[in-house]
């Protein structure tokens, strides 16, 4: 099953990028299994609906990888189940808490919406300096 899963998933890769690049007008860049393997998909189109010719395309490469890798026999069905429905996990949206009137310099609080402003960074060197000064003449 570990193979399976594997040739899988390469061979909707690499289907995808086949795909792409033959969009791109990149056809001549593939090797020539690739290019067979699109030739084919073209053909299918003819057939069928895109989602069902690129499916049976995959199939077609899946097989091929499985065998590629060492696979015996037929290939085992590998295809996902379809998704069960989520289940509804959505929480309601809330208004986040108002947060706390903000208040001013040294705790002061707001008065009519404004805001007090601190002391400018200037004027308090100015107080440390004159301190400091100070201090210097107290001890002579």
């Amino acid at each position: 099953m570990l193979i399976a899963r594997r040739a899988d998933t390469r061979a909707r890769a690499d289907f995808a990028t086949w795909k792409m690049m033959a969009k791109l007008n990149g056809l001549s860049a593939l090797p020539p299994d690739a290019q067979g393997f699109l030739d084919g998909y073209k053909k299918l189109l003819e057939r069928m609906s895109e989602a069902e010719a690129t499916e049976a395309a995959i199939a077609e490469v899946y097989k091929s990888y499985y065998l590629e890798m060492g696979g015996g026999g037929n290939p085992p069905d590998v295809r996902t189940r379809p998704a069960e429905p989520a289940r509804d996990n959505v929480t309601a949206f809330r208004r986040p808490a108002p947060k706390p009137k903000k208040t001013g310099f040294f705790g002061a609080a707001t008065v009519g919406g404004t805001q007090k402003r601190p002391l400018p960074v200037a004027l308090i060197f100015a107080c440390l300096v004159v301190v400091y000064v100070g201090i210097k003449f107290y001890w002579r």
